[in-house]
């Protein structure tokens, strides 16, 4: 009973969550999208290193910076932070020359320590040619939940012990937001409206057939949208954690502490992200031998 009420306020919590404009600390479509995790292996699309890239000037091209002046500074910090890792260089490098897609980054105070993306657009071809990163003002402070953030909670006893700073925070929740992006990019317009227009229904039946997820029509709900909407907010944060993934272990690679930092993750997933393992694995193993103290 008390499992079932859990899952019953979760359900309402991911619902909420899922269907916000701006979507906090959010993640994108689930598995019925079409996008497999072969799209993590590096060397391919996104998430291949950069040899050479020369970041763009803000507000300008396809990848625009509305920062508020109070809080260009900091920005710039976090924005260098980024850059300072070759898969880092290489994404800022895709969305700054993207042939379509406009990416909007901004600043709002209304989720400080999170972020969020939306704002999502298609044309007539089915292509996303609009989305926004929306970054707290003080994302270099907080650490979200291990429970579906492996990647960020696990900077947080590294902070303390000042072998990381907050700028390493804000640049993993931006390559976190990033990782949003390029999964909804790969992701149908019918399906993410769909989607959309069927979670409040799966919730509403949810509450009122006495919390029964087996429920032939809740069954073909999850069915049509790729999962229930429990299923759909796990899939969207592990994947914008599978990219927060993938820039610190540029970040960390050269650091004493990277097969502590990276045992603490695998840790995190094996508990809390078991059916999501792979992704993580894969990135893991990127480095070679580097890592193979902390991921077997």
């Amino acid at each position: 009973m008390r499992a079932t009420k859990k899952f019953c306020l979760f359900l309402l919590l991911a619902s909420l969550l899922w269907l916000a404009p701006s979507q906090r600390i959010n993640a994108q479509q689930p598995k019925a999208n079409g996008l497999s995790n072969t799209n993590l292996r590096l060397g391919t699309g996104a998430f291949a290193r950069s040899k050479s890239p020369t970041p763009a000037a803000p507000e300008s091209g396809s990848l625009r910076e509305v920062i508020d002046f109070r809080y260009k500074g900091r920005y710039q910090e976090w924005k260098n932070e980024f850059l300072s890792t070759e898969i880092g260089r290489a994404q800022w490098e895709m969305y700054a020359h993207h042939p379509r897609l406009v990416l909007t980054i901004t600043i709002a105070v209304s989720n400080p320590n999170g972020a969020g993306s939306g704002k999502y657009k298609w044309n007539d071809s089915g292509e996303l040619i609009a989305a926004t990163i929306v970054l707290g003002s003080q994302i270099d402070q907080g650490f979200p939940s291990s429970v579906y953030y492996p990647v960020m909670n696990a900077l947080e006893p590294f902070e303390s012990k000042q072998l990381i700073g907050g700028k390493v925070l804000a640049a993993t929740k931006i390559a976190h937001e990033f990782g949003h992006v390029m999964k909804m990019a790969g992701t149908p317009e019918s399906l993410y409206h769909l989607q959309t227009q069927l979670v409040p229904v799966y919730n509403k039946i949810f509450l009122s057939n006495g919390y029964n997820t087996n429920d032939p029509r809740l069954v073909e709900l999850a069915r049509k949208m790729g999962g229930n909407p429990v299923e759909l907010w796990e899939d969207r944060e592990y994947w914008g954690e599978a990219n927060a993934m993938l820039f610190l272990r540029d970040r960390v690679a050269k650091e004493k502490f990277h097969c502590r930092l990276f045992a603490k993750i695998k840790r995190a997933v094996e508990e809390y992200a078991k059916n999501y393992e792979e992704r993580f694995t894969e990135i893991a193993k990127s480095q070679g031998a580097t890592y193979a103290c902390s991921w077997r």
